[in-house]
């Protein structure tokens, strides 16, 4: 029996930061800022109630630790009023230290707490963003002074799309008051003693997506984070990000302004060509890293990929779901919990002895076939935790077996049953994740045919190409790119819109119906323009002479 599967690196101290309060450091701001976090490369993306703790500390854990620099992770989004006003709201959301944040503390290292915990822990979590949305300046900056102690710079969200944001007025739908977003971010420039950064959302037009990033720059922000979308584009509408606005940004902006990419990346590969195309200084990641939480970490070389990462014989391959699940829940019991994770077998080989001399293990019909027995009563009542890292263990899990959990719905649905914290009932998940992955694993072996027999354009040659995204109608390429066996993480593709309203996902509303009209017309009218008669056609009309009386090597020479 192997002991537990000891996450990679995520107990050791980060060199981008000194362990000391913010404040007892120089600010830096701009490129120096950047430099001094080691100028990192790979960005996590704040989500909300997604990217928190225990999901950074997990997608640092597959990188080596001379790499560990090259990535900068975002806290989810905080609303900065509620944090403010809300002791509990603090406390549930943002957990520096074991005794809460009552109060902000003064910065100089003789009052710092010595009870470190969770987030922006120097040891594990660092260099660490954490951001707000808000829309009233004094408040933005009195909810920042709480967390400034325990990051590496504070980040204003401009870009939620979401409805709740139009309700209350913050991210994207700040975007039409420059003087608004000028104020809180000038604000927390002046004012702070870490620097301020802020993520946007693309405008109509290149020209005016500038004038309002030069605005923000002008403003005070050290780093600017473009996501290459517009306010609309999300869920079905979410379509391609335009890499080229945030080409024509870094090609007019001064060289010192830092600017990070956000779009389009679905995998490893995605990065370095993002970085190319657009210039950037960093790459960000969002949806993509919620499926494959391994997505910044080079493939290990071939030979040496362990029992955690699975490389099929056309090359292609990946990180495996039961590793990587196991690592989430060691996470979890190290430092959200703090006790020893339990005792753990080796993950599965096929290569392992007992498959060499023919042993496979059988499965009980009940564990497939029958339905869940009904839970008895227990007396003694839940209370449900308020530790954001265990309240996001659901949907974590969900994104990541997203594949798997289609072939096998008795673990979507144990995985439905999960209470948050039943630390028990989720150990009962990964052990029927490990069996089915057991089973993808054997009958690969001993199939491969039906995982490889692709057509040529899907086969493992084409799999580090890069996905051609120039077709902004179908997903297909992105698809074939991204394709793995469904125990092997990887991202999930959208539908692009002309899909989802095909497959009836995505209906069109009133405004989008004429839109839709308008541009046909449009595209009609500017078709029949074409084909309207010249003056010599006109011409040639009134004397009689038709178009096809005119030889064509006359009509080419004339």
């Amino acid at each position: 029996m192997a002991g537990a599967l000891e996450p990679r690196n995520v107990g050791e101290r980060m060199s981008t930061s000194n362990g000391l309060p913010s404040g007892a450091r120089r600010k830096l701001t701009g490129r120096a800022f950047y430099e001094s976090l080691g100028s990192p490369k790979m960005i996590l993306a704040p989500m909300v109630d997604q990217s928190e703790f225990a999901w950074r500390v997990l997608t640092r854990s597959f990188m080596t630790p001379e790499s560990s620099e090259d990535l900068l992770a975002y806290t989810p989004m905080l609303h900065a009023r509620m944090f403010l006003e809300t002791v509990k709201f603090r406390d549930h959301h943002f957990q520096p230290t074991k005794t809460g944040l009552a109060v902000p503390i003064p910065l100089n290292i003789e009052t710092f707490p010595s009870d470190l915990y969770l987030d922006g822990n120097p040891a594990f979590d660092r260099p660490l963003t954490v951001q707000f949305c808000a829309n009233e300046p004094d408040e933005l900056l009195k909810a920042a002074k709480y967390v400034q102690p325990y990051c590496d710079a504070v980040d204003l969200n401009l870009g939620c799309p979401q409805g709740i944001a139009r309700k209350g007025r913050y991210g994207a739908f700040l975007q039409e008051d420059w003087d608004l977003i000028y104020k809180l971010i000038n604000t927390l420039h002046v004012n702070l003693d870490v620097p301020v950064t802020a993520k946007i959302r693309i405008l109509d037009s290149k020209e005016k997506t500038l004038e309002y990033a030069q605005t923000i720059v002008s403003a005070g922000a050290s780093i600017l984070t473009v996501h290459g979308r517009h306010r609309d584009q999300k869920g079905h509408k979410t379509g391609v990000a335009d890499w080229s606005v945030i080409r024509y940004l870094r090609d007019n902006l001064p060289p010192e302004t830092v600017l990070f990419a956000n779009g389009n990346i679905l995998r490893h590969e995605d990065i370095s060509r993002c970085l190319d195309m657009t210039g950037a200084d960093g790459i960000m990641s969002a949806e993509g890293n919620l499926h494959d939480p391994t997505i910044f970490a080079k493939p290990p070389p071939v030979g040496e990929e362990g029992r955690e990462y699975w490389r099929g014989r056309d090359g292609k391959g990946g990180y495996r779901m039961d590793g990587v699940f196991r690592i989430y829940m060691d996470v979890l019991y190290k430092h959200v919990l703090e006790v020893p994770p339990p005792p753990r077998r080796s993950l599965f080989l096929p290569s392992d002895s007992a498959i060499s001399s023919g042993a496979v293990e059988e499965k009980s019909p009940a564990d497939d076939e029958q339905p869940p027995a009904k839970r008895q009563k227990q007396d003694v009542k839940y209370i449900k935790p308020t530790s954001p890292n265990l309240l996001a263990m659901q949907p974590h899990l969900f994104h990541l077996l997203r594949p798997l959990v289609a072939q096998h719905t008795n673990i979507r649905d144990a995985l439905a049953r999960c209470r948050a914290g039943d630390m028990a009932a989720y150990e009962n998940v990964l052990h029927l994740v490990e069996e089915a992955t057991k089973e993808g694993l054997l009958d690969y072996e001993a199939h491969p045919e039906k995982y490889e027999e692709l057509p040529d354009e899907m086969s493992g040659k084409a799999a580090d190409k890069a996905i051609d995204l120039s077709d902004h109608d179908s997903s297909l390429a992105a698809v074939k790119a991204c394709k793995r066996p469904w125990w092997v993480c990887q991202p999930y593709v959208r539908p692009l819109p002309k899909e989802a309203l095909e497959n009836g996902s995505l209906t069109q509303s009133k405004k989008d119906k004429r839109q839709m009209e308008m541009e046909a017309v449009a595209m009609k009218e500017k078709a029949n323009a074409g084909n309207a008669p010249s003056e010599r056609e006109k011409m040639d009309a009134r004397d009689g002479l038709k178009k096809s009386d005119i030889s064509q090597q006359a009509m080419v020479a004339g």
